[in-house]
């Protein structure tokens, strides 16, 4: 095994089936709301911890707000409130309502976007006001189950501490991981999900 597969093997050994806040984004297989919740959590997880995401969800939720037609037909404002809890909230709201729109529109649905090719979807999404590659690539790999590893701030420190890479730009590591590893999206969401896990117990 190569550096990279011996680390995720280390961190499943260590925790186990991702949990948590995992269950869901690591579930398999998941149901077209599920697949919609994991994207709109995707826009809501944007600078802003896990307790308040599921903050701002809750609210959607009680509102009847949930789901990505119903964030499209809901009024600008209130859903600016709903989300409130996630920070950035006006921005939030707005990059809700476009990818909603790109996927129910563009894309025909959270199903038919499934079936779109990573190569072309992927620059579409990244197209896409307020979607940069993380934001992407957890919709990618999370909802629509696409083989395209997570880079976040947690792997980033990882590979820094480990001495896995000179170069820790978003593509590089990206690469680095999608190189070593089995083009496989079911690792790809645990090993990422593990990373994060033990990057909050290890600061």
């Amino acid at each position: 095994m190569n550096r990279i597969q011996t680390l995720y093997a280390e961190l499943k050994q260590r925790y186990g089936k991702p949990q948590g806040q995992w269950s869901l984004w690591c579930k398999r297989p998941k149901t077209l709301e599920e697949k919609e919740l994991i994207a709109i959590e995707a826009i809501l997880t944007q600078r802003a911890n896990w307790k308040n995401v599921q903050l701002a969800v809750a609210n959607l939720k009680e509102a009847d707000c949930l789901g990505l037609k119903n964030i499209l037909v809901t009024e600008d404002r209130k859903l600016s409130r709903l989300v409130r809890p996630s920070g950035f909230y006006r921005q939030k709201a707005e990059r809700l309502k476009i990818l909603a729109r790109f996927i129910l529109e563009d894309c025909g649905g959270i199903g038919p976007a499934s079936e779109i090719p990573l190569n072309e979807l992927r620059p579409r999404l990244l197209a896409l006001k307020g979607v940069g590659p993380e934001t992407a690539d957890d919709i990618l790999l999370y909802a629509l189950g696409k083989p395209v590893f997570v880079i976040d701030e947690y792997t980033r420190r990882l590979a820094r501490r480990l001495n896995l890479a000179r170069v820790l730009s978003y593509q590089s590591l990206q690469e680095l991981f999608e190189k070593n590893l089995k083009k496989d999206y079911r690792s790809y969401q645990d090993f990422h999900a593990l990373i994060v896990i033990n990057g909050k117990i290890i600061k």
